[in-house]
């Protein structure tokens, strides 16, 4: 199986990264009905994410039933496409205490791998800050968690829930499409050099086991897709017209607008721009990409930063290829400041079409582990365009924020960004 075999399962769920271009602005545009589709937006975001989390659970039951390269490679394609919208879903997260609130559930990153399966030597035995980095649940019944005694004799959808941030430790990350991923992929152990993980089918095939404990290894997959479904739910719920996420974004016309923007800007700048990408690029590290198992950390940028023009136009693909549009932000900062409007827009797509550089060379020259690599002038420069262009979008969100008289809105920031010499301490 190659990388480019896994991507072409997926590429058809990149046409929403296509450039729109956005309706005429609406003078009757009121920020009522701005939010209105916003929330339907995000409902039609987090139905599409369980959709494809569905889809993904019934590959994974297929794995797990029938081991073999081609119910492996399936269950990988299923995780890929459900990467699409759930990742276009993110802008949610920041300005929705809500979403906020539930996002580390099923996103949460990055993971030390130990507490969940089998490493490879070069990981290492023993961690200063996590008493359970090689814990290894699946080959271990028994824990010490905090001093007590955890039975995982049944492993199961509450135990593995019980195990996530065991012990406040953030990289504890037990559920979730990252603990999924490592699962059906394996650790990454090429370092910058050319690969993603190699699990074999056989980590699932009880007559022909390898790595040992493959029944439990196929029980501890299956209560983490049973939770990520479960999770969704909770999220498309949340969304509905009675909703408490919608309820709680049309409560207040400006305290909406601000959660609108906070997501955009704080997951252009502090999130995407500085944790998942300029922190990775300033240490050279594959360890700090966010989909690291997969070699898919191009795909989630890209599809984050979909998600952020989506939040501004009221634009969205859903992975059934209806286009929906409706009352935007961009309507309202139009009908104020047209030329505001465009510029934001120009922004946009420009953030857009770096990404889509990126894209094109992770699919054709070489993985996001590897741009980021140190002495990789072509690589690193690819990366930092994307990064510029997300730090120069932010500048003209913080001008919308403004324009819209909102007061002060709180973005997130990041030392990489903000502080880098903080970042080699």
């Amino acid at each position: 199986m190659t990388r480019k075999t896994l991507l072409g399962a997926a590429m058809v769920l990149f046409a929403a990264s296509t450039v729109f271009t956005s309706l005429p602005a609406r003078a009757e545009t009121t920020p009522a009905a701005v939010l209105k589709h916003y929330a339907e937006l995000a409902q039609a975001k987090y139905s599409d994410s369980l959709s494809t989390a569905q889809a993904l659970d019934k590959a994974i039951d297929a794995l797990i039933a029938k081991p073999s390269e081609a119910t492996l490679k399936a269950a990988k394609a299923a995780w890929i496409a459900a990467r699409v919208p759930y990742q276009q879903s993110e802008v949610y997260r920041f300005g929705n205490p809500i979403v906020d609130e539930w996002e580390g559930k099923v996103n949460a990153w990055p993971l030390d791998e130990g507490l969940i399966d089998y490493v490879d030597p070069s990981y290492g035995t023993e961690s200063d800050e996590n008493a359970l980095y090689t814990a290894n649940v699946i080959a271990n019944p028994k824990l010490k968690i905090n001093g007590e005694e955890v039975d995982f004799t049944e492993i199961t959808p509450e135990k593995i829930r019980g195990l996530h941030e065991a012990g406040e430790i953030e990289a504890n990350v037990a559920t979730g499409y990252h603990a999924i991923e490592f699962l059906l992929w394996g650790q990454d152990l090429n370092g910058t050099g050319a690969g993603a993980g190699n699990r074999t089918y056989t980590d699932y095939d009880k007559a022909n086991c390898t790595g040992g404990n493959c029944d439990r290894r196929a029980a501890y997959l299956k209560a983490a897709s049973t939770l990520l479904v479960a999770d969704l739910k909770d999220m498309v719920t949340a969304w509905a017209p009675d909703g408490e996420a919608t309820k709680n974004v049309e409560a207040d016309g400006n305290a909406g607008l601000t959660a609108i923007l906070t997501g955009m800007g704080s997951l252009s700048y502090g999130e995407l721009a500085g944790e998942r990408m300029k922190l990775g690029l300033l240490l050279h590290d594959p360890e700090e990409e966010h989909d690291c198992f997969s070699d898919n950390t191009y795909a989630s940028h890209l599809n984050d930063a979909i998600g952020i023009k989506s939040a501004y136009t009221g634009q969205y693909t859903r992975v059934d290829g209806t286009k929906m549009t409706g009352p935007s932000l961009s309507d309202l900062v139009a009908a104020k400041n047209k030329a505001l409007d465009k510029e934001i827009k120009g922004k946009l797509d420009a953030t857009l079409a770096a990404m889509n550089v990126m894209k094109d060379r992770a699919q054709k020259v070489e993985a996001y582990d590897q741009m980021i690599g140190e002495n990789n002038t072509k690589g690193n420069a690819v990366v930092q365009k994307a990064i510029d262009g997300l730090i120069d979008q932010t500048k003209s969100i913080e001008r919308v924020i403004a324009s819209l008289d909102l007061g002060k809105i709180e973005l997130e920031g990041s030392d990489s960004l903000d502080n880098p010499d903080a970042v080699f301490k």
